[in-house]
């Protein structure tokens, strides 16, 4: 399916995941609504994209974990794309440690950004969706909600939270031919991976942001009368 002159909208789009999708996502002609907390990424993407290859492209900065700047921001974007084809919820935080010695307010804060913005974030966007009887969201999980691990108590209880909660969209909106797919990626090699410590090793066996875009460019081409319910993705021989 062509995605020419469609829309989406890319939350945590500043970095890792969600540039590498804009990019790919701006190759094939589809305009763009760019969601982050750095204003500077924000920036200076939209210049990348609009110079290279001339789609429109708006911004917003947010903290998709705060509902009214998740909401406005929405709503904005919509607004200067004039409709709403994708949705890629894509921004997460993670941070490790025992649940017992975990900050409350830290493992609070990773439920807050990882289950309740994609909540805040979908819920802005899915009427227009509806209204236009057509869309497909996709939501960046991980394989950390489909198995836990110790000190992930955090992280692996909102993946695990936003894998259920898009199993239960998809039945409640694919009679309106929204498609709502739940991705699954093993460590990438990011930003937040690094920050976060987990074991990155050689750059040239570790999966790479561009990797998992190529995964959702596949998911989003598929023929209309089919969505990927879920689907993961490995890196082949990590060392």
């Amino acid at each position: 399916m062509s995605l020419h002159n469609q829309t989406a909208i890319i939350t945590g789009a500043g970095k890792g995941i969600g540039k590498a999708a804009a990019i790919a996502l701006a190759k094939e002609g589809v305009h763009l609504g760019l969601v982050a907390r750095s204003h500077a990424d924000l920036e200076s993407l939209q210049q990348e994209l609009t110079s290279g290859y001339g789609i429109k492209v708006s911004i917003a900065t947010a903290d998709i974990s705060k509902r009214t700047e998740a909401v406005r921001a929405v709503e904005l974007l919509i607004e200067e794309l004039g409709s709403l084809d994708i949705l890629l919820n894509n921004a997460g935080t993670a941070q490790f440690g025992k649940l017992v010695d975990m900050d409350p307010d830290q493992w609070e804060q990773i439920i807050q950004t990882n289950l309740m913005g994609t909540y805040h974030v979908t819920r802005a966007a899915l009427p227009t969706m509806l209204s236009q009887n057509g869309g497909s969201i996709i939501n960046i999980a991980s394989t950390a909600g489909e198995r836990g691990f110790a000190t992930g108590s955090a992280y692996c209880a909102s993946k695990f939270a936003v894998i259920g909660m898009t199993e239960a969209l998809m039945q409640e909106v694919r009679k309106s031919n929204i498609r709502v797919t739940a991705l699954t990626p093993s460590t990438v090699n990011t930003e937040l991976s690094v920050k976060a410590g987990l074991p990155i090793g050689d750059e040239d066996r570790m999966m790479q942001p561009e990797d998992v875009a190529e995964l959702i460019m596949a998911a989003l081409k598929l023929p209309q009368r089919v969505f990927l319910k879920t689907a993961g993705i490995w890196t082949t021989n990590p060392q």
